[in-house]
């Protein structure tokens, strides 16, 4: 008759130590913002309001607290991506809003971002999975192109992965080298030089406007 009571409790507690970690992610990224991609955990604990001890109750380490802030950086990104897309039409113009959507959520806090990809080669790509969701959805635009095109739409997954890949070292370049020019025109040429690539499979040109 009591076992309701105790899974009442566990709930409970379970239900408070997700909302506690999310307090820390909060905490970690307002450390980031203030003391940059190198903070330490103390200046994450001293941003929670609490004790390095209290963090670690609920993260084992410092490894686990950046996978949960990468989480957070990515589920981000990702909504912002999609919102993005969704109030476009065709694939160029989808592209454009895609690649100006990353380079803005960069650029707005680049020490974020720095802190996520910043990482021991041990514990591999901290954004490998944004990458790869975020490359799906390259390849479903490319898909389009290509299907407009009368064109088999295998490809759509390799090239769509490429330019992903070809967006992130462009803008990884950029951060690094002080942003040497402006966001707008990076995009602009990023897309011109995607797009010139998705023209040669004869995508619409109407598209391109």
């Amino acid at each position: 008759m009591q076992t309701p009571t105790r899974d009442r409790r566990d709930s409970r507690w379970d239900e408070h130590r997700r909302a506690r970690r999310e307090q820390l992610v909060d905490a970690a990224v307002a450390a980031v913002g203030r003391h940059g991609a190198g903070v330490g955990m103390e200046e994450i604990a001293t941003a929670a309001g609490t004790s390095k001890t209290v963090v670690y109750r609920h993260f084992a380490d410092r490894g686990e607290l950046h996978v949960a802030v990468c989480a957070r950086v990515a589920d981000s990104l990702t909504a912002r991506l999609r919102a993005a897309t969704a109030g476009t039409t065709g694939p160029h113009r989808m592209l454009a809003a895609a690649i100006e959507t990353y380079l803005a959520f960069i650029e707005a806090d680049p020490e974020l971002y720095r802190f996520v990809v910043r990482t021991p080669a041990a514990d591999g790509d901290p954004i490998a999975g944004l990458s790869t969701l975020v490359g799906e959805q390259a390849a479903a635009l490319v898909a389009v192109a290509l299907e407009r095109a009368g064109r088999d739409p295998a490809a759509a997954l390799p090239w769509g992965h490429g330019l992903v890949g070809l967006v992130r070292s462009a803008a990884d370049w950029w951060l690094q080298a002080g942003r040497p020019v402006p966001r707008a025109e990076l995009a602009a040429q990023l897309t011109d030089l995607t797009w010139s690539g998705l023209s040669a499979i004869g995508t619409h040109e109407e598209d391109h406007a």
